[in-house]
């Protein structure tokens, strides 16, 4: 996807066939750590509890949001790559120990918990329908029926590799879990999330890396209509019994 103007036709197109083709209930959201404060990006002033509140107000337009934005969260601001300062420092530590001592983690998982790396400035957060960037990932929440389709779709479900991961506390970890890896993280959420994001219970997030954006529409396309052929068969073979 090249040109400012072709990439946000692209991801126009892909927003509609994932809302349309999946019947999404909430638009699917982008992401970019940069550098510095982009040109022509209002900034969010308001306060917020959460890096992944961030993603429920990405649905209503494009915004920039600086490091500091992030700091109500100290998990979540580590998780996305911000440098804390000692103070933050030392509230993250006091939490995860919190955590420690009433068994929601386990200390030695402490250090593996994916993280961005280097640090940035801020994030451009926004509706892949309206993004202006290339994104680093876009969230997408989904409930089991458009979990299974969209990860057929991304190939987490094929048997010639690996196959796809699972991901729960901190759900933010998703985001660079999947950048990391190159392919979609499936998320079930954590406390955190279902608190600062409000989203039902019924959902769960999928995070894409920005690499896998690239054919996902024609990928999807041939998920609906395999799927839709499988289910007629199946709906025979039921009937038959």
């Amino acid at each position: 996807m090249t040109g400012n103007r072709d990439m946000a036709n692209d991801f126009a197109d892909l927003a509609s066939q994932l809302q349309s083709g999946l019947a999404l209930d909430f638009p699917p959201v982008a992401l970019t750590r940069v550098a510095e404060a982009p040109d022509g990006i209002a900034e969010v002033m308001a306060d917020v509890p959460s890096a992944c509140t961030f993603w429920r107000r990405a649905e209503r337009g494009v915004f920039f949001a600086d490091a500091g934005a992030h700091m109500a969260c100290p998990i979540g601001a580590m998780v996305m790559g911000f440098e804390l300062d000692e103070a933050k420092s030392a509230e993250l530590m006091s939490l995860v120990g919190d955590m420690c001592a009433i068994n929601y983690i386990d200390e030695a998982e402490v250090a593996n918990i994916p993280h961005f790396d280097p640090p940035a400035a801020g994030i451009v957060y926004g509706p892949l329908a309206d993004f202006p960037l290339a994104p680093d990932a876009v969230v997408v929440w989904t409930n089991p029926r458009q979990a299974m389709l969209l990860e057929e779709a991304l190939g987490g479900t094929h048997w010639h590799g690996v196959g796809g991961s699972i991901l729960g506390r901190p759900a933010c970890a998703a985001l660079p879990r999947a950048v990391a890896d190159g392919t979609a993280t499936l998320s079930v959420g954590c406390a955190g999330m279902r608190t600062f994001t409000e989203i039902p219970d019924a959902y769960s997030l999928t995070a894409i890396p920005g690499a896998q954006l690239e054919g996902l529409g024609d990928a999807l396309e041939t998920t609906l209509a395999a799927n839709s052929h499988m289910l007629a068969a199946y709906r025979e073979m039921k009937a038959a019994v």
